[in-house]
């Protein structure tokens, strides 16, 4: 009997413009996911972290599922190495079917882009549709003022604290898989008692 490949949706950035440190994080993140038995599912790109984590992955023979939207595809942004390349039309079916394919979620640093789909996660979360893992990779502390700002989200009432246990904060690739491992939370109901 074959037990099923566990899958990791990664987000992170598709900038080629950063620190040499976040590509040396994606690639150290890609051969640790396939050493630990970890495919991985994500958008699908070759440029920046997103291509970086996909060929570390490939290269330490892993599996390599990418969602890319038509409109990249043509740009030529796909990582065409992959294992299986599902080309869709829009932004929200890429969410979608890389959300249904994962087991975990972790957020690389990244952009916009990066902040949006870890945050759908978190909310799904706190809604109580998802019970998957989701971690955050805070490298030299880029998700602090995030961190931050969630606190005060619960300082004035529109969160509860509580849903600060529905994600994780690793520091370091190692950690991200620990994390990942002792996850159990079920979220809390979502909305406050009124009266």
């Amino acid at each position: 009997m074959t037990t099923k490949a566990r899958t990791l949706c990664v987000y992170c950035s598709s900038s080629d413009r950063l620190e040499p440190k976040y590509f040396a994080a994606a690639e150290t993140l890609g051969r640790a996911m396939v050493a630990r038995g970890w495919g991985l599912v994500y958008g699908g790109g070759r440029t920046g972290l997103m291509g970086t984590v996909a060929r570390a992955v490939k290269e330490s023979g892993g599996r390599v599922i990418g969602v890319i939207p038509e409109f990249m595809k043509v740009k030529e942004l796909a990582f065409d190495e992959a294992d299986e390349l599902v080309t869709v039309v829009t932004m929200r079916e890429r969410k979608l079917l890389m959300e249904s394919r994962a087991d975990a979620f972790v957020a690389l640093p990244g952009g916009w882009g990066t902040l949006e789909e870890i945050m759908e996660i978190l909310a799904l979360r706190q809604l109580d549709v998802l019970r998957r893992p989701c971690v955050f990779l805070n490298q030299d502390g880029f998700y602090d003022d995030l961190l931050r700002f969630f606190d005060r989200m619960i300082a004035e009432r529109f969160n509860k604290p509580s849903n600060l246990e529905l994600f994780r904060v690793a520091r370091t690739v190692d950690e991200i898989f620990q994390l990942i491992e002792a996850d159990s939370v079920t979220a809390e109901t979502k909305w406050f008692e009124t009266r």
